[in-house]
C-alpha cells in the first residue's frame, strides 16, 4: 500500500517594504521632516524670546550667538524647509479638495519642486550675500 503524497506549502512572498520609493512617498516623508524642523525652530524661538522678560542681558547674549556663519547656514536650511512645506502643503490641499487633484498629484509635485528650486535658488543667493557681508564685511 502506498502512502498519500503530502502537500508542501508555497514559500511566503517576501516584500522588502510597504513603500516602493515613488516620488509621492518621498514628498510625504519630506513634508513630515520639514514640519518637525519648523516646529523645532518655533519652539526655540519662543524660548529665546521669553528670556527677554527674565534677563535682557542674557537675551542679548543669546541673540549674539545667532550671528555666526553656521547659524546663517542653518537659516538657509530653515528657508528650504519653510518653502518646501508651504508649496507641498498647497499641493496637498489641492489633492484633498480639488476633484481632479488625485489625478494630477504627480504633475503638481513636479510643479512645486520646480517652483521650490527657483524660489529657493533666488533666496539662497540673497541670504548668502547677507551672510558673507556680515561675516567678512565691515561691521
Amino acid at each position: 500500500m502506498s502512502t498519500p503524497a503530502t502537500e508542501v506549502a508555497p514559500e511566503p512572498v517576501r516584500r522588502r517594504s510597504l513603500y516602493r520609493g515613488n516620488p509621492g512617498m518621498w514628498s510625504w516623508v519630506l513634508h513630515r521632516i520639514t514640519g518637525v524642523t519648523i516646529f523645532f525652530f518655533l519652539f526655540v524661538h519662543v524660548l529665546d524670546t521669553a528670556v527677554i522678560r527674565v534677563d535682557p542681558n542674557q537675551y542679548d547674549e543669546i541673540i549674539a550667538t545667532y550671528k555666526t556663519p553656521i547659524v546663517g547656514l542653518m537659516e538657509i536650511g530653515l528657508v528650504a524647509c519653510v518653502l518646501f512645506h508651504a508649496f507641498n502643503g498647497l499641493r496637498i490641499i489641492l489633492i484633498d479638495f480639488w476633484s481632479k487633484g488625485p489625478k494630477y498629484q504627480r504633475q503638481m509635485l513636479w510643479a512645486i519642486l520646480t517652483l521650490f528650486v527657483i524660489v529657493f535658488g533666488a533666496a539662497t543667493v540673497r541670504l548668502l550675500q547677507i551672510l558673507i557681508t556680515h561675516s567678512f564685511g565691515d561691521h
